[in-house]
């Protein structure tokens, strides 16, 4: 089976792209859905967090997702640490759930998909991308969030252009080229493989 890994940074249209893929029968796991179902349902990320922050960072048996943020977004250590915690547990189910899928082709979704690793566990990279002011008006309209928070979030991944330079093949979604001839094109060339 062709694992692809689908990345690109806050804004550029990952889920529109990984929509796409759906519609083309290739089932995708969204690493960041999957992620926070994890934090409140793994014991294992569980333990962890709570020996790292204290039992208040699940309240009702759910994280506290705006507690947690207050900790990583002020310190990078904090953030390395979470990861360190999670990433794994996520690694581990995307693995299971890729034996379960039937088919040619599955893929994971991530904006974080080379800090996090996963760009190890897959096949191919597919780089979603868009120009930063236009990322930067999605996230804002779609989060209800200032531009310096966006921003913030940014600056804590890999600049897309060194994305670029490691991805095995980029779909630009800039509201110009459009999308399906490009997705198209992609999913001929794996075709080949």
């Amino acid at each position: 089976m062709i694992k692809i890994g689908i990345t690109g940074g806050i804004g550029s249209g990952k889920s529109v792209v990984s929509s796409l893929l759906r519609m083309n029968k290739i089932p995708v796991y969204v690493a960041d859905t999957e992620s926070k179902r994890l934090s409140d349902t793994s014991p294992v990320i569980r333990k962890k967090l709570v020996d790292l922050f204290g039992n208040d960072i699940y309240v009702n048996d759910m994280l506290d997702r705006k507690r947690l943020a207050s900790f990583v977004f002020s310190n990078e250590h904090v953030l390395k640490k979470v990861n360190e915690i999670i990433h794994p547990v996520v690694k581990k189910d995307f693995q299971t759930w890729e034996k379960q899928q039937k088919g040619t082709m599955c893929a994971i979704e991530s904006a974080i998909l080379f800090e996090s690793g996963f760009d190890k566990t897959v096949d191919m990279v597919l780089l979603v991308y868009a120009p930063v002011e236009l990322r930067l008006t999605r996230a804002m309209v779609r989060d209800g969030v200032t531009e310096a928070d966006i921003m913030k979030r940014m600056n804590r991944q890999i600049p897309e252009e060194l994305k670029r330079k490691k991805a095995d093949y980029v779909i630009v979604n800039d509201d110009v080229q459009a999308l399906i001839p490009q997705l198209d094109r992609f999913l001929k060339l794996l075709a080949k493989k």
